[in-house]
């Protein structure tokens, strides 16, 4: 029997920060980028949410994030994560705990 290698098609990616643990096993990624506006050529932002696929539920909002086109997982999910780029610094206190303390 043959050894033989599939060559996989290139996949488009995508970097954006997670805004959102929308379910489980789903996070919504943004992606935004910067296009120059055609009349007045100054540099406009554009953005851009993704439903994406993480089967380990390791993603927290705020993450920085690769996502790569998939097969459709669900009605909105195309993308699947790739890897996570930068972790977001998680409150280790609660929220009313630091609003007592600036008092």
């Amino acid at each position: 029997m043959e050894n033989k290698t599939v060559a996989r098609r290139h996949r488009p990616t995508e970097v954006g920060k997670v805004v959102s643990v929308a379910g489980n096993k789903t996070i919504v990624v943004e992606v935004t980028r910067r296009i120059p506006h055609r009349l007045y050529e100054r540099f406009v932002n554009r953005r851009r949410k993704f439903h994406a696929h993480d089967e380990t539920n390791q993603c927290h909002v705020g993450d920085w994030v690769s996502i790569a086109s998939s097969r459709p997982l669900s009605r909105l999910k195309r993308w699947r994560l790739k890897e996570i780029i930068r972790k977001a610094k998680l409150l280790t206190t609660a929220p009313a705990k630091v609003a007592a303390k600036a008092e």
